[in-house]
């Protein structure tokens, strides 16, 4: 029988107008301390926020998303955030910001398969 592995995750979300406090869901970081795993997947839909605004830097937008995977990775060029153990990592990425990024306050639950899990979450929730 398979362990089940509890888990957290939150949903990162886009705000074209931060003032607004309107968003759109483009990913997904699920994080489990005992099975000591994170993993994000997030992808942009352009013209969605564009309806939302058509002045958004979008480059900049996959920039800020690019340096939030590297950081969930651990990657050396994800900076000194990248190198903190995978707990504090997932506890800086979900941190409360007011930005154009942000993330849903964290979220528990139980699987058996982690990869699977965050596919079928960004699945329900993102795409």
């Amino acid at each position: 029988m398979q362990e089940k592995h509890l888990y957290e995750y939150a949903v990162i979300r886009v705000l074209p107008k931060v003032e607004r406090e309107e968003f759109i869901n483009a990913g997904i970081i699920l994080f489990s301390k005992k099975a000591n795993y994170i993993r994000i997947m997030y992808k942009l839909n352009i013209q969605r926020l564009n309806s939302f605004s058509s002045e958004l830097d979008i480059d900049l937008l996959e920039a800020s998303l690019n340096s939030f995977e590297k950081i969930c990775q651990g990657q050396d060029d994800g900076g000194i955030i990248a190198q903190l153990d995978i707990p504090e990592r997932f506890r800086w990425l979900t941190a409360v910001r007011s930005s154009c990024i942000q993330t849903s306050r964290p979220h528990p639950g139980f699987t058996d398969n982690l990869d699977q899990e965050v596919e079928k979450l960004f699945e329900e929730l993102v795409v």
